[in-house]
């Protein structure tokens, strides 16, 4: 919580996505739906940040745009009483600008359908986080595009989970 996200001086196009994170607490393989929602151990938010023009130098793989050092950051706790049958209204605001502004009913997939399809191919352990996706709003869909700049603060929120807030920095190398 409040370290800062690190735009990599080999890109300025570096952009926030404000998701909710599942955190597993029980060990899992093949999960089926109808027993999805008994292997999370709580909730929590993140700020998945993508190095924009990186998630395109592959055809197919987003890795190296999704994994700058410090670009993104999650917590800032585990939130462990909620209901996770209930809707979660997530907004993400920068420099206090609301720029995403949704609910999970709007998810492509479900909480119990992502732990479900995960687990069929990768056993789930204790500890291991899902990002669940983001809402419409971020950077990269404004024209011209709204990426992070140095100094910017980024606030993702869920009035049931919390708040997580970052300040961008410009790495020096």
């Amino acid at each position: 919580m409040r370290q800062p996200l690190m735009r990599p001086p080999e890109s300025e196009q570096l952009d926030y996505e404000g998701e909710i994170v599942l955190v597993i607490g029980r060990t899992g393989r093949r999960i089926a739906r109808a027993a999805a929602f008994g292997h999370i151990a709580g909730l929590s938010l993140m700020n998945e940040g993508s190095v924009r023009d990186w998630l395109r130098h592959a055809k197919f793989n987003v890795t190296q745009g999704k994994n700058f050092e410090r670009s993104g950051s999650w917590g800032p706790w585990i939130e462990t009483d909620f209901g996770i049958d209930s809707e979660f209204h997530l907004t993400t605001h920068v420099n206090g600008e609301l720029r995403q502004d949704d609910t999970t009913a709007n998810l492509i997939f479900p909480f119990d359908y992502l732990i479900s399809y995960l687990s069929t191919f990768m056993p789930l352990n204790p500890g291991d986080i899902i990002a669940t996706g983001t809402p419409t709003g971020a950077g990269a869909r404004f024209d011209p595009p709204k990426y992070l700049r140095d100094g910017d603060t980024v606030t993702v929120r869920v009035p049931q989970i919390g708040e997580l807030t970052n300040v961008v920095r410009d790495e020096i190398v």
